[in-house]
């Protein structure tokens, strides 16, 4: 099993008698209900429902585990730390390394709450044999977003990063920070954009870079390998011959999203 240091992501321990109500009426995902040493997926929103911070929660005996954007880790804690108001909690960075083995978890790791593809994370020491991007390649053949890189902040909504596919959003805990705009998007069906994978021959595309079916705009790249990227695709446009920079690209909808999505003919 390959493991990678995920040097870009990093952890945040919120503890205290307060931890789990507080996060719970802040996050997306269900906090109150995690039991010590499960993991879940979720994400922190502005109050329109737009995406702020991704993250993953490891209940602990005495609170919770965030493993969040390394570089956007001090902004979340200053964030958290704004709604903290009287609630008793503390809200510390937690220095150990965060870890991914794939594509099945060995003794130590814990599932990946996304989708069982991806494989498991852990988090303290490990011994390592691959790198960050060959952990990226696998994610990206598993065809699964990264929100820190694909997400402009505070400019997609979760469901266009496919959080309600992939266990990020609890729409039966009640309310949540952005939580009325994200259950009126499920709710009514108003999806017109996700992101999905792209394959092709050759070197990635620039970030941004426009899809097109026939003459019509149908997305954007957003962040890739050489044959792979992740694009945000009108969910109306993805079927028929699409191209980037004049060059043909194939659509692949992943197992995980089921029916949810749109496949293309491509």
């Amino acid at each position: 099993m390959p493991v990678a240091l995920l040097s870009s992501r990093a952890l945040i321990a919120v503890t205290g008698p307060d931890a789990r109500p507080f996060l719970h009426n802040l996050l997306t995902q269900d906090v109150e209900t995690i039991a010590p040493g499960e993991l879940r997926f979720g994400a922190l929103l502005s109050p329109p429902g737009r995406l702020l911070f991704d993250l993953f929660l490891l209940g602990t005996e005495d609170g919770v585990l965030l493993d969040v954007a390394a570089d956007r880790r001090d902004a979340l804690i200053q964030r958290l730390s704004m709604y903290r108001l009287r609630a008793k909690v503390e809200i510390t960075a937690d220095d150990r390394p965060v870890h991914a083995g794939w594509p099945v978890p060995e003794e130590g790791f814990i599932d990946d709450p996304r989708t069982p593809a991806l494989g498991g994370r852990l988090y303290g020491e490990a011994a390592v044999d691959a790198n960050e991007d060959d952990y990226n390649r696998h994610r990206l053949a598993v065809g699964v977003p990264d929100p820190t890189n694909d997400a402009p902040q505070d400019k997609t909504y979760p469901i266009e990063a496919d959080f309600d596919l992939l266990n990020g959003i609890d729409f039966r805990k009640g309310c949540f920070i952005g939580q009325e705009t994200t259950s009126r998007m499920k709710r009514r069906g108003t999806i017109k954009n996700r992101m999905m994978p792209l394959s092709f021959g050759g070197a990635p595309f620039e970030f941004g870079a426009e899809v097109l079916n026939g003459e019509l705009r149908a997305g954007q790249v957003l962040s890739g390998q050489d044959g792979v990227v992740m694009a945000l695709l009108r969910v109306d446009r993805v079927d028929g011959d699409l191209t980037v920079d004049g060059r043909p690209v194939r659509l692949h909808r992943p197992a995980w999203m089921g029916e949810e999505a749109p496949s293309s003919n491509a």
